[in-house]
Order: structure tokens, then sequence, then C-alpha cells
């Protein structure tokens, strides 16, 4: 059922989530969670995006500039959108420096842009946060006003990123482009255990994996797996020193800041799943993941000594094990890794949608977009081959 499509509906911009109740907000973002189970997507909960914006994560100085979309219709609010004026393209994992490059080299400024999106998460989520009943006059209304707002701004571009496949074609239909990028996830079939996941694949994979197993557990110590309550502000100091050599390595600042750690621990912590690796009382490597209701999303992992496999173990094999022990349908290990692939992950197609204000410019990047999904597709086609799993017979097919 879609309701208000007759109704005037007006959109509002907020600085900050502190301008709505996570009531209110949540209404749209997890609507399936307002009887305290999880929603499905953490990551555009008020709670996390709210923990972004007090950490100081995001805001002043660090390019994520809020600019969320709010939509009115009678006063109810009907739908809500986490969006950013960006100053640059880091914490995004869809990569379009090149179209900077282009933009600039042609005479034009590409920053600021707008990002509708969750900063620094590259998980598939609903971006259009509609509540029930509004779909089709809440979708048209976030899009329409993210393209309004774009073009009142003057900025080069909207980019809404990791979105769902009917978000794709709705924004599609909505004179959006589609750009197709690629993850590697992990599917339960229903496995009763580790072992029952590790008799679908074929031999080789097999022995490879339990070999990478027994490596891990030889760092000398024990894996916790914990959440909610479990968790203690001291695992949080450890994760911390985690994260900061990830991220210095990988990024050359870390994006989250050290208070984010803490309003996850008070407000996030039922969310996460933390794995720590932990020798004579110290934890010396960590996994941390977001559960949702039906997926589990793998987000940081770091260490302060480095072992054997073991990041293969608290990353791959541990959320691999807590998502059959808790009946969850996927886990997401995050961006790029054709290495996962061995280890059971399979590639897909993730999606994003983008608007460009230059007409020209926009032409060229459709084309530019058309040829980068069939080359992505292709891709995922020959990796899947290239699997872990058992190949069937014809007889086994048929």
């Amino acid at each position: 059922m879609n309701r208000a499509n007759e109704t005037q509906i007006e959109l509002t911009i907020l600085p900050d989530l502190g301008a709505i109740s996570a009531s209110e907000w949540d209404a749209c973002a997890a609507p399936e969670a307002d009887d305290g189970t999880r929603p499905y997507d953490p990551f555009t909960t008020h709670r996390f995006l709210r923990a972004l914006e007090t950490s100081g994560s995001v805001g002043t100085g660090t390019g994520w500039q809020p600019r969320h979309l709010v939509a009115r219709t009678c006063g109810e609010i009907i739908a809500v959108a986490p969006m950013y004026a960006k100053s640059h393209s880091q914490g995004e994992y869809i990569f379009d420096h090149n179209w900077a490059h282009a933009w600039e080299r042609a005479g034009g400024r590409y920053y600021p842009k707008l990002q509708m999106a969750v900063p620094f998460t590259p998980a598939t989520g609903r971006r259009f946060l509609v509540k029930p009943g509004f779909e089709t006059a809440g979708q048209a209304a976030l899009v329409q006003g993210a393209v309004q707002v774009a073009s009142e701004m003057n900025v080069s571009s909207l980019h809404i990123t990791f979105c769902t496949d009917e978000e794709l074609v709705a924004g599609k239909a909505m004179g959006l482009m589609p750009r197709a990028s690629q993850q590697f996830h992990w599917e339960n079939d229903d496995y009763k255990d580790f072992g029952a996941f590790l008799a679908a694949l074929s031999s080789r994979k097999r022995k490879n994996i339990r070999k990478e197993r027994a490596q891990a557990l030889d760092f000398g110590g024990e894996i916790l797996s914990l959440t909610g309550d479990q968790i203690k502000p001291e695992h949080w100091d450890a994760f911390w020193q985690f994260y900061q050599d990830t991220g210095a390595r990988k990024w050359g600042t870390p994006y989250l800041t050290r208070r984010f750690f803490k309003e996850a621990h008070a407000n996030l912590r039922n969310d996460i799943l933390m794995v720590l690796a932990v020798r004579e009382g110290r934890p010396v490597a960590g996994a941390l993941n977001f559960i949702g209701r039906e997926k589990l999303y793998g987000r940081y992992w770091g260490c302060v000594e480095d072992h054997a496999c073991l990041h293969f173990e608290l990353c791959y094999y541990q959320a691999i094990d807590f998502a059959i022990a808790n009946d969850l349908k996927t886990v997401e290990a995050g961006a790029q890794g054709a290495h996962k692939l061995a280890r059971g992950y399979l590639p897909v197609r993730t999606n994003s949608l983008h608007w460009v204000a230059d007409a020209g410019f926009a032409d060229a990047i459709a084309r530019y977009l058309d040829e980068e999904a069939q080359a992505v597709d292709h891709e995922n086609g020959v990796l899947a081959e290239y699997g872990p799993f058992k190949q069937m017979t014809v007889e086994e097919q048929e």
C-alpha cells in the first residue's frame, strides 16, 4: 500500500541528527525493530549515525558534513535519508577519484558533492528510508529532493552508495545512473555447523581451511567472541590500538575517533560482535562485526602481533561460526578482497546510483558505467567458477 500520493510533501535538511528523535528516524529506518528486535540494517539506525556525529567522526573538519533529508506530509515524517556534503572522496568505497580528476582537468570544481550513504561503511542497505505505507511517494520525495538540493547548492554530483536492488530499479526509473561494484559475501545454505559448510567444499579447499584454522590457534592463546554486556571498556581500549594500526596503514589517518568507540560501548554494543585473540590475558588481535537481523557485517580488524592465519580465523571463520549458530543468512565481509573466495565468500554485485549536474559529463560517465557493469558481471562469473565449492555433475544438476 502506498499513501500520500496525492498529498503535498515538505522536505527539510537537518545539519545533525540531534534535530530529530530516535523514534521518528527509526520509524523510517528500522520499522521492523519497533518491538525491540534487531533491525535489518544497524548502520542506518539513529543510534549508529548519531554516534558518528557526537564522536566527531563526521562533521566539521572531517569532509563529511551532515545534510540529512526529512520528508513530511500533514506534519508526519514519512521518509528520511542519511546524506552528507563531501569535500573529498575518502571513506566511501565506491571510487570516483578519476571522475574528480577529469572534471577538474576540464576546469570544473568536483567538490563539494553530495553523498547519500553511511560513512565508512561498505554495507548494502536501504538508503531511501521510508515509513511503511509511503514507499512510492517517500522514495520519489527523497530522490527529487536530493537532486534539487544538489542543484541549489551548485554541487557537481549526487552519489547514493550501497543501495538495495529495489532502490536501484527505482532510482533508474527516476533518472539516476546505476553503477555496479564487487564484494565477496558468504551465504548460509542452512548449514548445521561449520563442518557441514566444509562438507560442501572441494577436498583441497576443505583441507586448506582446516589447516588455516589449526595454524591460527597456534598463536598460543584463546579466541573470545563477545557481544552485548560481555564487551567491557578494556576490550575497547585494546581494539582502539588494533584500529589505529590498521587505519594508519590503510588510510593514513583512521576515520573513527576514540570517542566513537566509547559511544559504541554505551549505545551500540548489542549490535556488535567483537572477536578477540587473547594470549596471557592480553588481546593481541581483534575483529569487529555488526549484527543485523539476517546478516553479519564484518567491519574492522587489527593486531599488535603477527600470527599466521589469525586474520582469516578472526575475520572470516569466526564470522561463519557466529552466522551459523545464530541462523543468519549472510556474512558481508567488507570491501574488495579476492582472497576471500578460497574461504567460502563468493563474488556478488553491489549497487550505487549517481546524478551528475553537467549533461555532457553525465553522458560520458553513463557510457563508462555500462562498460564497467559488463566487466564486473563477467569477472564475478569467472570468479564464481573458481569458487571453493564442489562442482555438481550433470546428473546432479538434472
